[in-house]
């Protein structure tokens, strides 16, 4: 009998868990060991919500976990109860019930040992001649004929002008998602640090009377709602400059009906994205990046609303600038800042600050142990754009000799740069498919390059 390879998925929230469960579908396929440190399977951080205010930023009707089979998740809410939907939007939390019963049964009727939860932390990866050694925080040692960093989405970097007495204060949230992102409930004034998705899954969850919260970013500017989904307009497949696609777009968008055509332009975001120079690439990063994440990424009817009230009430104010200064006190944290085209800084004293700066890009930024070490031993390298790892069109990494790595792939936000929209369910699920798909391949011919 031939024993079976084993292939190393390391992170296992939604992009680690559908690889795995590729992988296992095939009855001839390898052992998978399916690796997370928090020992939480399946939900990752943006499942692992209770807060009833946390929905999924997209209908019900497109989150099934798997691309041919686009009713799936629709089927498995018919079959539960216990839930409700804000206008085709359910809950995080519910979504992520959803994958922990597509793992059960993935464990359930898989052939014994061809599913295995490793509870550990990796904390390196290195050659070991055609295969891979994974090695555990605990000391022990995987051999892997491939290896999926499915990493999910990694911590921000602090802000530039706080001190080591502002990180190190409990004053400070590094991680908004954190189960310890919390403080004192006597704290009124909170300044949240960005003023995208984070912020508002922020401002939603530490909220409380009497409480107003500060958020500043460079331009200021909030995810827009979505809207009943309507006719969408004829466009045609786009191509040119980041400018002349924006023209397209506003032609395409007449009577406010720019998110139809923000809809009707995802199927072709990463032929344009790869089909752009460096340069236009760093131009769309540089001047319309901001405007694309609010307008692309939206929020559901329910929390646009309920951001609208905080907003009017000013319990939310948001504000273009950049901060200039964080001090810590002993009232709380002095924080200067510049609003947009002002010389003059202003004054705030707030009780706490989170960090919701979002994703971070720039791999020369990260304080994972894992990636620093494969970035050390030149396995992977950061992509042009700054937006995380360099792979193929195969999503196999890329070393800093130029070259794929045979056997080491990453799926989710680390593959950024090559694909650009690759942060949200509708767009993993396909990266997942794939890579399972070339593994499987690789493994059938003798090896996991394909």
């Amino acid at each position: 009998m031939s024993i079976r390879p084993t292939v190393a998925i390391i992170g296992a929230g939604f992009s680690g868990l559908l690889t795995a469960l590729h992988l296992t579908a095939d009855p001839e396929g390898p052992i998978v060991r399916l690796i997370e440190r928090s020992g939480s399977f399946g939900r990752g951080a943006a499942y692992a919500t209770a807060n009833p205010d946390h929905l999924l930023n997209v209908r019900v009707a497109n989150m099934s976990a798997f691309p041919d089979d686009p009713e799936h998740f629709t089927r498995w809410l018919a079959r539960h109860e216990g839930w409700s939907a804000h206008g085709g939007f359910v809950t995080r939390g519910v979504y992520g019930d959803y994958l922990q019963d597509l793992l059960k049964d993935a464990v359930e009727r898989s052939a014994a040992g061809r599913l295995l939860l490793e509870g550990d932390e990796v904390v390196d990866v290195s050659r070991a001649g055609a295969t891979w050694k994974v090695r555990l925080g605990m000391g022990r040692e995987i051999e892997s004929a491939a290896v999926v960093l499915a990493l999910g989405v990694l911590r921000p970097a602090p802000p530039a002008v706080a001190g080591p007495y502002v990180l190190a204060s409990p004053r400070y949230v590094a991680d908004p998602w954190s189960p310890k992102a919390v403080f004192d409930e006597d704290v009124e004034e909170v300044l949240l640090l960005g003023t995208g998705l984070t912020m508002i899954d922020a401002a939603v969850s530490l909220w409380r009377p009497g409480r107003r919260f500060w958020a500043l970013s460079r331009r200021g500017l909030v995810p827009r709602p979505h809207a009943p989904v309507g006719s969408r307009p004829e466009i045609e497949a786009p191509r040119g400059s980041p400018i002349s696609i924006l023209r397209n777009i506003r032609r395409a968008s007449p009577d406010g009906r720019w998110r139809d055509a923000i809809d009707d332009l995802r199927p072709h975001v990463r032929t344009v994205w790869q089909g752009w120079s460096g340069a236009e690439r760093a131009s769309f990063l540089r001047h319309l990046r901001p405007w694309w994440d609010v307008h692309r990424h939206r929020l559901a009817p329910s929390v646009a609303r309920r951001v609208a009230m905080l907003m009017r009430g000013r319990e939310l104010v948001v504000r273009a600038g950049e901060v200039t200064s964080l001090t810590p006190g002993r009232e709380g944290v002095e924080v200067l800042w510049r609003p947009r085209g002002a010389k003059l800084t202003r004054r705030l004293w707030v009780g706490a600050v989170v960090n919701c700066a979002g994703l971070l890009g720039d791999l020369d930024q990260t304080s994972e142990p894992l990636l620093r070490h494969l970035l050390s031993r030149g396995l992977i390298r950061p992509d042009p754009s700054r937006l995380g790892a360099d792979v193929d069109a195969g999503s196999r990494l890329i070393g800093t000799g130029g070259g794929a790595q045979a056997g080491l792939y990453a799926v989710g936000p680390l593959t950024r740069g090559a694909f650009w929209e690759i942060t949200s369910v509708p767009d993993i699920r396909t990266q997942a498919a794939d890579v399972a798909q070339a593994i499987l391949r690789g493994l059938k011919l003798g090896s996991a390059a394909a």
